[in-house]
């Protein structure tokens, strides 16, 4: 940007100071959008967590169960679940360039394998498929959050350079600019009346 005090170089840099403003404002929301979709994100991982906690402790409990009833030896000599898992189908969406997966739980409707398993063992295998799935959901929604907290820290950065250095610089430009444009304004209109008299 020139600073030579001229009419045009002013409203140049009037034009450029309301494009900053704009796209300052447009920053400072998207902060704010990026920061209550953080919390919306947070508050489901919370509640994901939860439930994974719940379910680790189930299966642990399920494995105790099974361990008890088999032995460690009888339970490295059962057989693996036959049956795959559902799979998980992640939706991708866009949330200010942010991609988010949202996975919804895949309902399980596999009977329990194997009539050579034991209940115990049946549990077990249950238990610890759907700590496999919390997991799982819980890892994208963690994903989720990182990808936003470094969008918001990218936007924060751009938002305060607008802030604190560039539009206080073109101000300080523009008023330096009127001041002289005023001076020079004066000292025309006082070669004018000097050379009227």
């Amino acid at each position: 940007m020139e600073s030579t005090p001229t009419r045009s170089a002013l409203l140049r840099a009037r034009e450029e100071r309301q494009v900053m403003g704009e796209g300052f404002r447009f920053l400072d929301e998207k902060r704010l959008l990026l920061a209550s979709e953080m919390a919306r994100q947070f508050e489901r991982y919370r509640q994901e967590r939860e439930m994974f906690l719940q379910l680790h402790q189930e299966a642990v409990a399920a494995l105790q169960q099974t361990l008890l009833r088999h032995g460690l030896h009888g339970l490295q000599l059962l057989p693996a679940s036959s049956e795959a898992l559902a799979p998980l189908q992640p939706e991708a969406r866009r949330f200010f360039g942010v991609i988010l997966q949202e996975i919804p739980p895949a309902v399980d409707a596999t009977p329990p394998s194997g009539n050579q398993l034991s209940p115990e063992a049946r549990l077990c295998q249950q238990q610890f498929r759907q700590l496999l799935t919390a997991s799982t959901l819980l890892a994208a929604r963690s994903g989720n959050l990182h990808r936003l907290l470094a969008e918001y820290k990218r936007t924060e950065r751009r938002a305060r350079a607008l802030e604190d250095v560039l539009l206080p610089e073109l101000d300080a430009l523009i008023h330096e600019m009127d001041l002289s444009l005023e001076e020079l304004d004066q000292e025309e209109s006082v070669r004018v009346r000097l050379g009227r008299s």
